[in-house]
């Protein structure tokens, strides 16, 4: 039961975080390395504005996600924009972000561990096993919001857009679509995602300036197992290796230290024998 259930979350987890790096790749072909930080700033901003400000968890949340979204489009158009034609600048420029962001947390928060209070209060039991319900309004939320992304994308002349630059940028832009535009939109759903995730999973997780790390790694491993620019395969991907991690976990000795090897381990193996992973496709010499 504890693996169903720290798999279900850490796949949940790992899908919004993955699918939203996906998003921003395959519009515009940005490595956001800070993508991961993001979420970390959004988990913070819920601390301070519900513990040290006393404000509702659920306003705080929302105003949370909104004030990273903003910050992920200033960062866009005063860093990313003006050198996204050159990939490795791009990939840089967002590791230094990442840096600044932790520093910046560090300094605000110090080293020292947060929490963040339960929505919802209470658990039951399965056996011996405890389930709180924080943990499955989590999954529902993530749920919801997964399903809110595949409507978007896949109902709406926006969704057409994203998915269509994604296929070909040069083609999308001589059938008359804005690709500048479109990629600044699609940064913003990105880094909402990300932001969204802090939000839902903050509560159950312990908050340091390091905390970006760790989901980096095994979320670049779960969209180059998926696909590199791959919506479906970083979905399916999450939950292969959010059930491997608990799996790992529960299973192995010194498990809780082996997370990031195995993640790391499952991303060379796909490299080595399918470089385009699961779901993805070859990118042709000249794109």
């Amino acid at each position: 039961m504890n693996i169903l259930i720290i798999g279900l979350i850490t796949g949940s987890m790992l899908a919004l975080l993955a699918i939203g790096f996906s998003l921003i790749f395959g519009v515009a072909r940005i490595v956001n390395i800070a993508h991961t930080a993001f979420y970390m700033v959004a988990a913070y901003c819920i601390y301070y504005l519900s513990i040290r400000l006393g404000l509702n968890v659920i306003l705080s949340m929302l105003i949370a996600v909104v004030t990273v979204t903003l910050i992920g489009l200033l960062v866009y158009k005063l860093v990313i924009d003006p050198i996204r034609e050159h990939e490795a600048a791009v990939l840089i420029a967002t590791i230094a972000l990442a840096m600044f962001f932790q520093e910046v947390v560090l300094q605000l928060f110090t080293g020292d561990y947060r929490s963040v209070d339960f929505l919802i209060q209470g658990f039951f039991t399965i056996g011996t096993n405890k389930i709180f319900y924080q943990q499955l309004m989590t999954f529902g939320v993530v749920l919801v919001i997964l399903l809110l992304v595949w409507f978007l994308l896949m109902k709406t002349r926006l969704g057409l857009a994203i998915r269509s630059t994604a296929e070909d940028r040069e083609v999308a832009n001589l059938m008359g679509m804005n690709e500048s535009r479109l990629a600044m939109i699609t940064l913003a759903i990105s880094v909402a995602l990300a932001g969204i995730t802090g939000a839902v999973i903050g509560p159950l997780m312990v908050l340091t300036p390091h905390m970006w790390m760790e989901p980096l790694i095994i979320m670049m491993a779960v969209v180059v197992l998926g696909g590199l620019g791959s919506i479906k395969g970083s979905f399916i991907a999450a939950y292969i290796l959010g059930f491997t991690e608990a799996l790992v976990v529960f299973l192995v000795p010194t498990g809780a230290f082996l997370k990031g090897p195995v993640a790391l381990t499952a991303m060379i193996l796909v490299l080595l024998i399918r470089p385009e992973g699961l779901f993805g496709v070859a990118f042709e010499e000249e794109r």
